[in-house]
């Protein structure tokens, strides 16, 4: 390892998170060629402290547009909580914005969760949500009118799983899959990001009761504003 050229990058490293503490969130980062004079070091010395920030959800790089201070990033445990519970633990205040709340044919995996025919609907809920006012997730939910024929009435900005649970029907259980996608152009432009930036996709199967269906969901993180995290403990085994 060069001892000399490591010790740039901690230190210049260092000068970025100064310059980036005072900014502000969404706030663009000076070019690398500034830094660079600025610094009296390698283009390469810069774009590799920039990277670490960008690694560790301080900074976040716009194709095309350039690196920003980032809004922070949200650290979830696997655990059962609704969105606005796991912002208020992160430090964030969350909001809701819907984008639309009517009663439409669900897609095969929804109706084959709620139970329905092909020709059935369902209650369809798709909502913006935000932390500290910057998108961080697009919630599309399909809900059983049969169980909750008023849910549309319902004010729909706050929690669902709150609302489901003074209906008499709170989530007891639930199934999930996480996968890495690109944003869909919709998709994009509700969560600011570029066309085919990587986002996580959960899909939900939510159960309330001795197994009824209560509620399918679709859920698109931004990746630069949401992480899991999760603690496994068990026995080592060799092979």
């Amino acid at each position: 390892m060069d001892t000399h050229n490591e010790l740039k990058h901690v230190w210049v490293r260092r000068q970025l998170q100064e310059l980036v503490a005072g900014l502000r969130p969404g706030d663009a980062l000076v070019g690398e060629r500034q830094l660079e004079e600025q610094f009296g070091v390698s283009r390469i010395t810069v774009r590799r402290a920039i990277s670490d920030l960008v690694h560790d959800g301080v900074l976040v790089r716009v194709r095309g547009k350039g690196t920003f201070v980032s809004h922070g990033m949200v650290r979830s445990t696997l655990h059962l909580a609704s969105f606005n519970e796991d912002m208020r633990a992160a430090g964030f205040e969350p909001s809701t914005r819907v984008i639309s709340a009517t009663t439409a044919i669900p897609p095969e995996a929804a109706a084959e969760h709620l139970g329905l025919t092909p020709e059935s609907t369902a209650h369809h809920i798709c909502r913006l949500r935000l932390g500290n006012g910057a998108p961080v997730s697009v919630d599309e939910s399909w809900l059983p009118i049969r169980l909750l024929p008023d849910l549309l009435s319902e004010n729909l900005d706050g929690s669902l799983y709150r609302i489901l649970s003074v209906s008499g029907h709170p989530v007891q259980r639930v199934e999930q899959t996480v996968e890495a996608a690109p944003a869909s152009e919709t998709i994009a432009a509700l969560l600011d990001i570029e066309a085919g930036a990587p986002v996580l996709l959960f899909r939900r199967r939510s159960f309330t009761g001795p197994g009824t269906p209560i509620e399918y969901s679709i859920s698109t993180y931004r990746a630069d504003r949401y992480q899991i995290s999760m603690q496994l403990e068990a026995p080592l085994r060799a092979g």
